[in-house]
């Protein structure tokens, strides 16, 4: 078992490539629409361009930290996806502020961009420059649209990638999640690849898994104390489940029982 996760290659993610196409669009929609009349204070500019940065970065942070934190992982893809949803609101409002609504996703207009689907990347040895072509590549296919001088085509087809970078983005926490009750968290792999150490580094073989866990019902890995460096069968569901059977009663139980099979099978054959 290896100590640290792999990378979670996000940057391979359709929703992550989706959500950088949101923050270019974003840039260029306030750039061309917000001024001194309509934004004053400069605050919608900044609000606006914060929650589409936000979005990437808490994306990119929480993908980073992966290796060894789940919790602080899904923490900081939560704030992504709650930014991109504050993002959705402020294109909502600008619709409304012009008397319209979003267009109806069964529109030929919305249907557009909802067909248009991404690339494969191929980001060659550079993957940072790989990237970046391969997000403006993306932008291309909806330039005209994000690059419209109506704001209200803008704002409509910006709600929709928004609406797709969130629904792919809950999918991907829900599968973090996932592998988390599955494969446990960093302090359970770090606590089995230390107890694998140890009994190599005793020169003891260890086997795939002991007895049941008498709290929870998993199985058990072999460990030993810290203080006097005695065996014991731990829960593998450490820290969550503290679960231990002792070592030596449990091989005394095994030889016994062994025995009486041995006694049973002799029995049989006679």
């Amino acid at each position: 078992m290896e100590l640290f996760r792999k990378s979670a290659g996000y940057r391979f993610l359709d929703a992550f490539v989706l959500g950088n196409v949101v923050e270019l669009g974003t840039g260029h929609f306030c750039e061309r629409f917000l001024n001194l009349q309509n934004d004053p204070g400069g605050r919608t500019y900044g609000q606006m361009t914060h929650a589409a940065r936000s979005g990437c970065r808490n994306f990119a942070e929480g993908s980073e930290r992966l290796m060894t934190s789940y919790s602080t992982a899904i923490e900081l893809l939560d704030v992504a996806r709650a930014s991109l949803c504050e993002l959705r609101d402020d294109y909502n409002k600008w619709l409304m502020m012009r008397g319209q609504a979003p267009w109806p996703m069964a529109g030929a207009e919305a249907q557009r961009i909802f067909s248009l689907r991404l690339d494969a990347p191929d980001y060659g040895d550079d993957i940072n420059r790989g990237f970046c072509l391969h997000v403006l590549a993306q932008c291309r296919k909806f330039e005209p649209e994000l690059l419209a001088d109506d704001s209200l085509v803008r704002a409509n087809t910006l709600l929709i990638l928004i609406s797709r970078t969130l629904n792919m983005l809950d999918k991907y926490i829900k599968s973090v999640g996932d592998e988390f009750v599955e494969k446990g968290g960093f302090r359970e792999r770090m606590s089995a690849v230390r107890s694998e150490a140890r009994v190599q580094q005793d020169g003891v073989a260890q086997p795939e898994e002991g007895p049941k866990c008498p709290q929870c019902g998993a199985p058990t890995r072999l460990r030993k104390t810290r203080k006097d460096n005695k065996p014991f069968w731990g829960c593998t569901g450490y820290p969550a489940c503290r679960g231990v059977v002792d070592y030596e009663r449990n091989r005394q139980q095994s030889a016994a029982a062994d025995s009486n099979r041995q006694q049973s099978k002799c029995g049989e054959e006679l």
